[in-house]
């Protein structure tokens, strides 16, 4: 997770560890803004096989104006690194697309009732509201906002999309919710079939994507020490940060290959709909999140 990261990357650089997550997309850890803090030894060491919320955000602005025509919205957040990041990124972009922002307000994860924001929010009619955090806090939000606002479009980022958005809030609750992924959407392609098939055997439980983001950055670790030993190189940690700075591996997800700053260069974010399929359990992710499409980009 995003705290997670921020609170490693700075040690991590000292040692010249390379790092790569399949699921952190607070955009501050890889920014140039911040090198000084997250990277204080010059290079970079964090890497992501997903992109961050400088495009998740905002990309979801634009799905909401172009695709949805809202109007109106009100932005939260859970106070955490990964929430006020994306719900800064997303109310940015949502202003810059025409979208009037109402409020916006910080829900304590902790706290058991947000009637009193609720509340707020129900007298000013949004057409919209959209939720920066995890679940902790967005299953109870989801909970309390199908009896304030049923009507309202709501969305949230990948912090929304779990399985716990199904069991914890159930139905007709987390109806129509939309959530956000920061990676394309595999699980469903033909090509990746068979590893599916594999992972499901394994495992007995459906994959997320980022069960592929996850395993794609083990593959360009792999790919790394390969090309090291192919080389005739010391495997290292200086000569494994610098193979993965240079990979272009091919992947279930595509390419994976990182800008200068450690992020993937692909930039796609991918939109689900929670919509209840009877023919499944009501916590199957992979079919009660009926994916709508990529977000259009900023």
């Amino acid at each position: 997770m995003s705290g997670a990261g921020k609170a490693m990357a700075p040690i991590l650089s000292q040692g010249n560890l390379a790092t790569i997550t399949p699921s952190s997309t607070n955009p501050d850890i890889t920014s140039p803004r911040f090198a000084g803090q997250y990277r204080p030894a010059g290079k970079a060491i964090y890497f992501r096989t997903v992109t961050t919320d400088a495009f998740q955000g905002p990309n979801l602005a634009n799905y909401f104006a172009d695709k949805l025509n809202v109007k109106s919205v009100f932005v939260l957040d859970d106070s955490g690194a990964y929430g006020v990041g994306i719900a800064d990124g997303f109310q940015k972009r949502a202003e810059e697309k025409g979208i009037k922002v109402l409020g916006r307000d910080r829900l304590d994860p902790k706290a058991a009732d947000y009637s009193a924001v609720l509340t707020r929010i129900k007298a000013l009619s949004p057409d919209a509201l959209y939720y920066g955090g995890v679940s902790q806090a967005g299953v109870k939000l989801a909970k309390q906002a199908y009896d304030s606002i049923p009507k309202a479009i709501k969305g949230g980022g990948d912090g929304m999309y779990s399985a716990e958005m199904l069991s914890a809030v159930g139905f007709p609750a987390a109806e129509g919710w939309y959530a956000t992924i920061a990676s394309p959407h595999t699980t469903e392609d033909k090509a990746a079939d068979a590893w599916v098939k594999q992972y499901r055997d394994k495992y007995s439980m459906v994959p997320s994507d980022y069960a592929i983001t996850a395993y794609d950055a083990a593959l360009v670790i792999a790919d790394a020490v390969k090309r090291l030993l192919v080389d005739r190189k010391e495997v290292s940690r200086d000569t494994v940060r610098d193979y993965i700075q240079t990979a272009k591996v091919k992947t279930l997800q595509g390419t994976v290959a990182f800008d200068a700053n450690g992020d993937l260069q692909d930039r796609t974010i991918s939109v689900f709909q929670i919509r209840k399929d009877t023919h499944f359990a009501a916590d199957d992710m992979v079919h009660q999140y009926r994916y709508v499409g990529v977000a259009p980009q900023s």
